[in-house]
């Protein structure tokens, strides 16, 4: 189990917080190492066939998206919190294609907190995310939520 000293607990979670991370640049390189892996759709393996395509235009593959949010978001909020996971995600929405060159960020809003009624250490912290690139284009949206061990049960309490 990783070490939880130093980390950010439940009680440090408010409703409201925003939190924007990442510069995350795409190549076309990843897209096709990612797309001839696990998603050899045309529009994601071939630049003429992704032409005629909706897309318009060579494009990650939505699962590759959300490993690349996943990415950032780990890497700029999700490690420093004791995070126990989370049971699924509720909505993803792939709203523009995401394309080479494109330099992602994330962006995170807490929409809700609340305890555990089976497991009072750990609190329930509902969030939707967004991906935007450069231009400030939303991407995709993504909503779950997240569990974080609160530092104890008399700390956690409803608080949504």
């Amino acid at each position: 189990m990783q070490s939880e000293a130093g980390k950010l607990h439940f009680e440090d979670v408010k409703v409201g917080q925003t939190f924007t991370y990442g510069a995350y640049p795409v190549t076309r390189d990843e897209i096709f190492e990612f797309a001839h892996a696990y998603d050899p759709q045309p529009h994601h393996i071939d630049e003429d066939a992704a032409m005629k395509a909706l897309t318009r235009g060579l494009c990650a593959s939505g699962w590759h998206s959300c490993a690349m949010f996943m990415r950032m978001h780990y890497d700029g909020w999700l490690s420093g919190y004791a995070s126990l996971g989370a049971s699924g995600i509720d909505e993803v929405k792939w709203l523009k294609p995401v394309r080479p060159g494109h330099v992602l960020k994330g962006r995170t809003e807490i929409v809700e907190t609340r305890t555990s009624k089976s497991r009072p250490d750990v609190g329930i912290v509902r969030v939707r995310h967004e991906m935007l690139n450069q231009n400030d284009e939303v991407l995709l949206t993504m909503e779950l939520s997240q569990f974080i061990r609160a530092r104890g049960p008399q700390a956690a309490g409803e608080r949504a």
